[in-house]
């Protein structure tokens, strides 16, 4: 599954600057994360690091888009392709289309 920002984030910026797929953004009040990018940092660390970071534990599963380990995998590999910044770990699982992966993080522009 994606993860979710709930309502009990505290704006501490703790969370944006660990996320290797640049998921998470600004909004006009919280932090969110924009689902199409999040892989649960599956293919970058074993943990989500948003969720190791968070003083308060506000960042949930989202139940909205439910993803398994090979969905998140895939999406990672298609993120990786299209940033090549981003090093794929684990090259054996097929891809998917780059439509999977809708569009890049809104930009703070996009969030207000």
């Amino acid at each position: 599954m994606a993860l979710f920002i709930t309502d009990q984030c505290v704006n501490c910026d703790v969370c944006e600057p660990v996320c290797p797929n640049q998921a998470i953004y600004m909004g006009h009040k919280l932090y969110h994360i924009h689902p199409h990018r999040c892989t649960e940092c599956v293919g970058h660390f074993e943990v989500p690091q948003c969720v190791e970071v968070c003083p308060v534990e506000c960042i949930l599963l989202d139940p909205q888009h439910p993803e398994n380990q090979v969905t998140l995998l895939q999406k990672f590999q298609v993120l990786s392709a299209v940033e090549p910044s981003v090093s794929v770990h684990n090259s054996q699982t097929p891809a998917c289309s780059a439509q999977d992966v809708n569009t890049a993080a809104p930009t703070k522009q996009d969030a207000t």
